[in-house]
């Protein structure tokens, strides 16, 4: 790391959301400017506007012109946008989407160069950002091109548990033809070393879960388990992937299997989200797995309800702050780590014991 202390870039999001509300209610918290050097990807006027409505007028932004300059010391912000824009609280506009994007483009380009060493996005309307420069579904994907990745993972974080989806922002109609076995493996491989890089999790246990009721119920409800998910989980586990399943999701869930395990691989987006949000929601984290620079966002979107108003929460953004600045040092102890290949991980013999445990609740339930 080329800093003392771990810089955290953070982009505005949508100006007429609640992106700066939780940005600097996250802020004022003296502890944070402890932990790291923030730099918000923004417009001072915009920021300024959203004090005002908030009557937060005793939080100020150190403006600066490059992250080089960013103070220690306080909560600096970069101006990446025209000093005509104008904030409309609550409602979806074309300069708002316009805002977004040359905040994101600024921080990229910053993250590619090492000025900053992890990135917060604050949220986007995913409709008003469109235009040449961004066609994506979101954040996740727009990242993966711009650091030219083919394989990545939209990991969602919590306290409570980790789950991860081979498909994410696709039709219910498509997901069946998009599950195949190199498709659920290149997950669980992304997974499996994010777990041991990013979290500094020995010999992680991967829960799979089933695409169909009742895992297929023998063929009855669907091939998809014994054609593809239980292939995929052997192949896994022949590269010493500890991946274990396939499971009824609703089972799972409802009795509360997944607090054995690291992290869980859904088949599709609502499958894993329903249960995360419900659990998580508000210190919820997503986490962009498989990219080579650290990446985090709020569970929630822009909440445009509630924009200006003071109610919203800060908590997921915190967490996504603190989970970046964890992820920043765990891969820098990685990183050591590996120079060394005399230091190996010790396995715990009952971790062993607890594997043998789920393998046999595997079968039983298949």
């Amino acid at each position: 790391m080329k800093h003392d202390k771990i810089k955290i870039g953070i982009t505005q999001g949508d100006i007429n959301g609640i992106g700066y509300e939780v940005i600097i209610k996250t802020l004022m918290e003296p502890r944070i400017l402890e932990m790291c050097t923030p730099i918000v990807y923004g417009s001072p006027k915009v920021a300024a506007y959203h004090r005002k409505a908030l009557e937060l007028e005793s939080f100020t932004f150190n403006g600066i012109r490059t992250a080089k300059e960013a103070d220690p010391k306080k909560a600096n912000i970069i101006n990446c946008t025209d000093d005509n824009i104008r904030v409309e609280l609550g409602r979806s506009s074309e300069m708002a989407g316009e805002a977004s994007y040359m905040a994101l483009e600024k921080a990229v380009e910053d993250l590619r160069l090492g000025e900053i060493d992890a990135l917060i996005t604050a949220p986007i309307n995913k409709d008003n950002i469109q235009s040449d420069k961004f066609h994506f579904p979101g954040h996740t994907e727009f990242l993966a091109e711009q650091f030219n990745v083919k394989d990545y993972v939209m990991l969602m974080v919590s306290e409570v548990m980790k789950i991860g989806v081979v498909v994410g922002h696709a039709p219910l109609s498509e997901v069946s033809q998009r599950i195949t076995v190199d498709s659920i493996l290149r997950k669980l491989r992304i997974i499996s070393s994010s777990l041991e890089k990013d979290f500094s999790i020995k010999k992680p246990r991967i829960a799979v879960l089933a695409l169909n009721p009742h895992a297929g119920d023998g063929g009855l409800l669907g091939h998809e388990e014994k054609d593809i998910i239980m292939p995929a989980i052997e192949k896994a586990k022949q590269e010493g992937i500890l991946a274990i399943g396939p499971y009824p999701a609703d089972g799972f869930f409802g009795s509360g299997d997944y607090t054995k395990f690291d992290a869980i691989l859904a088949m599709y987006h609502d499958q894993g989200m329903i249960p995360f949000k419900l659990a998580s929601f508000e210190k919820g984290v997503n986490y962009t797995a498989g990219l080579p620079v650290i990446r985090t966002s709020p569970a929630h979107g822009t909440a445009y309800d509630i924009a200006g108003e003071d109610k919203a929460s800060p908590d997921s953004f915190r967490q996504a702050l603190y989970l970046a600045c964890d992820i920043s040092k765990n891969r820098e102890i990685y990183a050591e780590i590996s120079k060394n290949p005399l230091r190996k991980y010790e396995i715990n013999p009952s971790q062993v014991d607890e594997v043998i445990d789920l393998q046999a609740e595997e079968e039983d339930i298949l």
